[in-house]
């Protein structure tokens, strides 16, 4: 097990954020011990406004298109831009990230490559955030 702990660097020492947890590591007494530091970085949920964009125009742009509705789009989508490769049993399964677990960067990647697609295969132009209200 390697715990992780985070905290503040105030004049030169470590203060965690919770010392109780931090307590174990008098267990560790007398032992040679590794640490590794980085800065912490807060990872951003997509925003509200990324994922109403999404359900109110790119879904709804796309369905016209091809007959299917929003939901069996946001699936599709999933499987092409979402999905890595899971191997069990010898078989190889997509396995798509659900866009509730996207950051806002990872969320407008997503976006710009749905955007793509539907411009490049269906000759469907979604316009960009600032060109439409949802």
């Amino acid at each position: 097990m390697n715990p992780k702990f985070s905290g503040i660097i105030t004049e030169g020492k470590f203060i965690p954020d919770d010392v109780r947890y931090f307590m174990h590591l008098r267990l560790m007494e007398g032992q040679r011990v590794e640490t590794v530091t980085s800065q912490y970085r807060i990872k951003k949920a997509r925003s509200t406004n990324q994922n109403r964009y999404y359900r109110g125009v790119v879904l709804p742009l796309i369905s016209d298109v091809t007959g299917y509705t929003s939901d069996e789009m946001h699936g599709i989508l999933g499987q092409m831009f979402l999905a890595d490769g899971v191997l069990l049993l010898n078989k190889v399964f997509k396995v798509a990230k659900s866009t509730t677990k996207l950051s806002t960067v990872e969320m407008e990647e997503f976006l710009t490559k749905c955007r793509q697609w539907a411009s490049l295969e269906l000759s469907c132009y979604i316009p960009l955030p600032n060109e439409v209200s949802y």
